[in-house]
């Protein structure tokens, strides 16, 4: 990844970490955020549930801290092909809010099952419109407004952040027209080949992904 920044000059990457319930775990997280200097502590416990907060202090680092046009959320175990993507942007408009990634329109909750929701949680039959957490990227008024909601603690807080980001940018798009750009390139499950951003990828992978695109080829790696 900072390979991939160094050759975009106007890309900044951080990893946002939250705490690890072992407090020497925590003590070598540290030790590398202070050696690195891009990774983002967040002060609370690592969990499924809390990811969504991790999401609102990506938007807060991106706005307050390097005051950039576009944020970009990612899963950890997604690789993402930074050039290609700012080409992506550089086709949108740069006086519309921007939404872009892999869309779900009308998708239902699963009742049952590891990613099951309540109907206390998610009591609507359907979920906004929203892209795939492993990629996606908002322009930053979204961003913007996510924070001022959050301050003003009204902002609607689920679960799923992908979900969560969905609402939110409907709301947004109630007062302000936003372009809701979909490709199927931002990949939610694996590989597939001229991906934008590859999801379940594993170190190993990973380092293949690097070296193939180093050779100018956007190929997958099959291997784990």
């Amino acid at each position: 990844m900072q390979s991939s920044v160094i050759k975009s000059s106007n890309v900044v990457a951080r990893f946002f970490v939250a705490l690890n319930p072992r407090k020497e775990v925590n003590a070598v997280l540290k030790r590398e955020a202070a050696y690195f200097g891009d990774i983002v502590i967040l002060p609370f416990m690592d969990r499924y549930e809390l990811v969504v907060l991790k999401t609102i202090a990506i938007c807060e680092f991106g706005v307050q801290n390097v005051s950039a046009a576009y944020i970009m959320k990612c899963d950890d175990d997604t690789f993402v092909r930074v050039d290609t993507v700012l080409k992506e942007i550089d086709r949108t408009s740069p006086y519309k809010s921007l939404y872009m990634g892999n869309l779900n329109l009308l998708h239902r909750p699963l009742r049952n099952g590891k990613w099951a929701v309540t109907f206390e949680e998610w009591p609507e039959e359907v979920y906004p419109p929203y892209a795939n957490g492993p990629g996606y990227v908002i322009s930053t008024d979204i961003a913007k407004f996510v924070i001022a909601q959050n301050g003003k603690r009204s902002l609607r807080l689920f679960k799923m952040e992908d979900v969560s980001m969905g609402m939110w940018v409907e709301q947004f798009n109630s007062s302000t027209p936003v372009q809701y750009s979909h490709n199927w390139k931002f990949c939610q499950y694996g590989c597939l080949e001229n991906y934008y951003t590859a999801h379940y990828q594993s170190p190993r992978q990973m380092i293949c992904l690097w070296d193939k695109l180093a050779r100018g080829r956007a190929q997958c790696c099959s291997f784990r």
